[in-house]
């Protein structure tokens, strides 16, 4: 059996020509595939060692298809000053019957597009189908693919954004003009959410971060994806979110600080996909989606771009 290893960067990765639809699909027909039971994941491990690192990963094996992958992230607020992302990831697919080694692609890429469309899989149900406006409150990567995936979603016509580094503003900015979009920079978070269809929240990771963002600020019938653990949003606003769900109730179990107090989950990403738990839009409800990463959005992700380079041809061997 070969030992050779296929090498997919960044580029090639996002060269493939994945949509977020194929994400979103790709997605849903993991969550059924563990429902199914082909496909097992554990819960999402993270390590803070105190000087404002975050390290994570994730590990999922599936039968179908057969393979194992495996996400190592790390967010390092000291990587701007050596020119790198604030977050850097690998990911390895290994053959999930024989353990062999099978890809190494970057994961940067992967993180961006699997987070969006977590986002998506829940905005597809809780967003108004008639959204116009997306408020984003941090302009990073995750920004940028966030309103890739919602102007797959939804017409919108307009961006708001708040964000720390003109870098990233200009960016988010640029990449909203070659989407047909209105950039708009605003001076407060609450100019942008007010009256907003959408809110995404991307701030980096830190929980020295104090709080300032209000769920109250979101008018009925908006949806707000969190990707930030929560961070920004101020615990005494939270309950003016008649609708909240998590990714997984499992993972969280497990995790020392809360995303949300439980008694407003809704139930998680895994229950609505499958049709355990209903969500759908309603004008007169707000609504919410935070999340930490699942393990599962990363294999799909993962596991569909090492088909799609193999099948085409893309990526570098290297001889085993």
């Amino acid at each position: 059996m070969s030992r050779d290893v296929l090498f997919l960067n960044e580029k090639m990765l996002e060269g493939l020509g994945i949509t977020p639809a194929d994400i979103v699909d790709c997605i849903e027909a993991a969550v059924l595939g563990q429902a199914k039971g082909t496909l097992w994941t554990t819960p999402k491990s993270a390590i803070m060692p105190g000087d404002g690192r975050y390290v994570m990963t994730t590990l999922s094996v599936a039968d179908a298809p057969q393979v194992t992958v495996i996400k190592t992230a790390m967010v390092s607020p000291r990587n701007a000053v050596r020119g790198l992302n604030g977050i850097e990831a690998s990911v390895f697919v290994l053959d999930a019957e024989t353990g062999l080694l099978r890809c190494v692609m970057g994961g940067n890429w992967v993180t961006a597009v699997r987070t969006a469309g977590l986002s998506a899989v829940m905005a597809r149900r809780l967003g108004n189908p008639a959204s116009k406006s997306v408020a984003c409150i941090g302009t990073g990567v995750q920004a940028r693919s966030h309103l890739d995936a919602f102007a797959a979603l939804f017409p919108l016509a307009e961006v708001r954004m708040v964000g720390r580094g003109q870098a990233n503003i200009d960016r988010l900015t640029a990449h909203a003009k070659g989407l047909g979009l209105l950039a708009r920079v605003c001076a407060t978070p609450q100019q942008a959410i007010d009256g907003a269809d959408l809110v995404v929240t991307s701030i980096t990771l830190d929980y020295g971060t104090r709080p300032f963002l209000d769920a109250r600020w979101m008018k009925p019938g908006a949806f707000a994806a969190i990707t930030d653990l929560g961070i920004p949003w101020m615990p005494e606003g939270m309950a003016a979110l008649d609708v909240a769900f998590i990714d997984d109730r499992v993972q969280e179990a497990e995790m020392e600080k809360p995303l949300v107090d439980p008694s407003l989950v809704s139930g998680d990403l895994g229950e609505v996909v499958r049709g355990d738990v209903a969500a759908a839009f309603d004008p007169g409800k707000r609504s919410a989606f935070l999340f930490r990463g699942l393990a599962i959005g990363d294999f799909a992700v993962a596991a569909m771009a090492y088909q799609w380079a193999s099948d085409s041809g893309v990526g570098t061997i290297v001889p085993g």
